[in-house]
């Protein structure tokens, strides 16, 4: 089983140092007990807006709120002692401009104690990136699909192919050049994903993108199959938790039905049982 190797807080230097080294591990986490699992494993942990299909049910991204983001990252927060901490600044929060931008991820960070806040966009984001960078606020970019950007893009296809990886280079320039410390690369064809790995100076994270990435990023909740009806091609399943889960609460509904549950061991008489000389619940 791999760990990462640091014990010391994470921090936005560590992961660019970390370009072309060993492989970045990042996943999502929405809860105290998710980020606790993850914590010891992972280099960065995201608080995605992801969060609004996987624990909300919203049918995408567009509707997640700053408020939302802020709830589910003081959740994460807590269960974190090592790795690097980012929030998703959420549809709305800082397309509008700079200030705009500074303003909701000052917010963000004072209220969550978050490291570093990802947006969306490339080239229409580097003036923003360069604005939050230059003022204290670490950025990670993520550019291919980018899901607050799915009504524009017509779904959730592939990005990048034929005449248009031009433009996804030319994105991944410009979020790296403005100050980004780390770049998502999001659902792109693996050739392209790896010369821009090769290109520029920022780490990558993949998802749906090469393997050549300095690092790999999933949401959670698909990777343990937490039940969501929801394979791309991109995830692979370590898990089926939520059959497992759903056997559990089968098997403790026909117990109850039958009455087997709760059995002796599980309620209380009129006078406390001792074990071991001690006075038992």
């Amino acid at each position: 089983m791999s760990t990462v190797a640091n014990t010391k807080a994470i921090t936005p230097p560590d992961i660019r140092s970390r370009k072309g080294g060993t492989s970045l591990v990042c996943l999502t986490a929405y809860t105290t007990p998710i980020a606790k699992l993850v914590d010891r494993h992972c280099d960065i942990v995201l608080v995605g807006d992801s969060v609004g299909m996987v624990l909300h049910g919203l049918p995408s991204t567009l509707s997640v709120t700053l408020e939302m983001m802020v709830m589910h990252a003081q959740a994460v927060r807590r269960g974190l002692e090592q790795a690097l901490m980012v929030v998703d600044m959420p549809f709305g929060s800082y397309e509008e401009g700079p200030e705009q931008a500074f303003r909701n991820a000052a917010w963000v960070m004072a209220e969550t104690g978050c490291t570093a806040v990802k947006l969306e966009g490339g080239e229409a984001m580097a003036e923003t990136i360069r604005f939050l960078t230059g003022r204290g606020v670490p950025v990670m970019g993520h550019i291919g699909l980018t899901p607050q950007a799915v009504n524009a893009f017509g779904g959730y296809r592939v990005q990048g192919r034929g005449e248009d990886a031009d433009r996804i280079r030319r994105d991944a320039f410009a979020v790296a050049d403005a100050g980004a410390f780390a770049v998502v690369l999001e659902k792109i064809p693996e050739q392209l994903a790896r010369r821009i790995t090769d290109d520029i100076a920022s780490p990558t994270i993949g998802i749906g993108a090469s393997p050549a990435c300095d690092g790999q990023i999933l949401v959670v909740d698909d990777m343990l199959g937490i039940l969501r009806d929801f394979r791309p091609k991109f995830v692979k399943r370590y898990a089926e938790l939520g059959e497992t889960a759903a056997a559990a609460i089968a098997e403790y509904a026909q117990e109850v039905r039958e009455r087997r549950f709760p059995a002796a061991e599980h309620v209380f008489g009129d006078a406390p049982r001792t074990i071991n000389g001690g006075e038992a619940a």
